[in-house]
C-alpha cells in the first residue's frame, strides 16, 4: 500500500490529462504551478515509473501515465460512494429504515419502537415488512432488510442477534368451548398433541414452537381446523367458537382482560420465548437500526424490571403452576424455548 498515491494526487493526475497543462490542472485544485510539479514529482516516485512529459504544446501523460489515470477513475467513484456513505451514517444512518418482522412482533411491538424513533428522526422513511419468523434471516441475507426481530430465532453463524424482548405462549379458547367449564381449566400435554387447532401456517412461530415443545408426546399432531394469516384473524376465529389456539401472550392479551378469550393451562413448563432483533454479521448495522434495536432493547429492560417489582411481592395472589403460563413464577433460563 505504501506505493499507492494519495487522492488528491491521482486527481492532480487526471486534471493534467484532461487539460494537457500544469498550471491549468493546479488552477483546478488552487495550487501554483511549482507545488503542482513537486506533487507529480513525488508520485512518480512513488509509483515507480514517469507518468507525464512535457512537450512544446504544454504536458501529456505518458502510457503508464493513461493507464493510471483510467484505474484512478474507478477508485474516485468508489471514494465518492464511500464519501456519501459517512455522510449517511453521520446523519443517522440515511433517510430509510426497512424492517423484516415476524408477524407477532411486527403487530404488537415494532409500531411503539418505531414512534419513538420516528419523534427522534422526523425526516426518516421506515418501512415494516411483516412475515414469518423463518423467513426474516432469507430477508436479511438478501438485502432486502436492515435488520430484522424474530421470536425464538436459533443461533446462526451468518447473523448477528441481540434480546430484545420474551413471550410466553398461551392456550386459548372462546368463552362456550368446553374447556373453559373445566375445573381445574387445564389440559394434558397429549391431549393438546392430539388436537385440532387453530394457527398461522406451517412457518410460523408459534407452531414451530409448539411443535417442539410437543415432540416428546409421542403423539402424531392432526391437520390444523384452519391456517389463517394473521394473529388478529386466528383470534376473532378462537372468539367466534372455531376451536382453540395457541397464541403469544402479547396477541391475546387484550382479549383475556376483557373476557372475550379464555386461557387453559397446560400441564408441563412454561412455553416462553425470547424476542430477539437479527442483522447480518458481515456487515455493522447503520446508526438509525442501531437506535431502533437499542430502543427496543431499553424497552425490554423496563418491562422486566416491572415485572421483577410485580412479582417480587411478599404475598403474590395463588396462580396455577406448570402450565404454558405460570404469571407468578420466572423460569429458570434453561427453560426458556429458544
Amino acid at each position: 500500500m505504501r506505493r499507492l498515491p494519495d487522492l488528491d494526487s491521482l486527481q492532480l493526475l487526471m486534471a493534467i490529462g484532461v487539460h494537457g497543462s500544469l498550471s491549468e490542472a493546479g488552477r483546478q485544485h488552487g495550487l501554483g504551478q511549482p507545488a503542482v510539479t513537486a506533487r507529480l514529482r513525488a508520485m512518480e516516485r512513488q509509483v515507480g515509473m514517469k507518468l507525464v512529459e512535457r512537450t512544446p504544446r504544454g504536458s501529456r501523460l505518458t502510457s503508464a501515465g493513461v493507464l493510471v489515470a483510467d484505474w484512478a477513475r474507478e477508485t474516485m467513484a468508489s471514494a465518492s460512494s464511500l464519501d456519501a456513505g459517512l455522510s449517511a451514517l453521520r446523519d443517522g444512518g440515511g433517510s430509510r429504515l426497512t424492517i423484516a418482522s415476524s408477524k407477532t412482533v411486527a403487530e404488537h411491538l415494532v409500531p411503539g419502537w418505531l414512534a419513538g424513533l420516528a419523534r427522534r428522526h422526523p425526516g426518516a422513511t421506515m418501512r415494516l415488512e411483516s412475515m414469518d419468523s423463518e423467513d426474516v434471516p432469507d430477508a436479511l441475507a438478501a438485502g432486502t432488510a436492515d435488520v430484522g426481530f424474530v421470536e425464538g430465532h436459533e443461533a446462526s453463524s451468518s447473523l448477528s442477534d441481540r434480546e430484545v424482548g420474551r413471550d410466553v405462549l398461551l392456550l386459548v379458547v372462546s368463552t362456550s368451548h368446553p374447556w373453559a367449564e373445566r375445573h381445574p381449566r387445564r389440559v394434558s400435554r397429549t391431549e393438546l398433541a392430539r388436537t385440532r387447532l387453530i394457527d398461522r401456517g406451517p412457518g410460523s412461530a408459534p407452531r414451530l414452537a409448539l411443535d417442539h415443545a410437543l415432540r416428546d408426546v409421542g403423539v402424531p399432531r392432526p391437520e390444523p381446523l384452519a391456517e389463517l394469516p394473521t394473529n388478529h384473524a386466528v383470534v376473532e376465529a378462537v372468539i367466534g367458537g372455531w376451536g382453540p389456539a395457541v397464541l403469544s401472550d402479547l396477541a391475546v392479551g387484550v382479549e383475556l382482560a376483557a373476557g372475550t378469550l379464555v386461557e387453559v393451562d397446560v400441564e408441563g413448563p412454561p412455553l416462553r420465548r425470547r424476542l430477539r432483533a437479527l442483522w447480518r454479521d458481515d456487515q455493522p448495522l447503520a446508526p438509525l437500526a442501531a437506535e431502533l434495536v437499542e430502543r427496543a432493547a431499553q424497552h425490554h429492560a423496563r418491562a422486566s424490571r416491572r415485572h421483577h417489582q410485580t412479582f417480587s411481592h411478599p404475598h403474590p395472589e395463588p396462580t396455577l403452576v406448570g402450565g404454558i403460563r405460570s404469571a407468578a413464577s420466572v423460569e429458570p433460563e434453561g427453560a426458556l424455548a429458544r
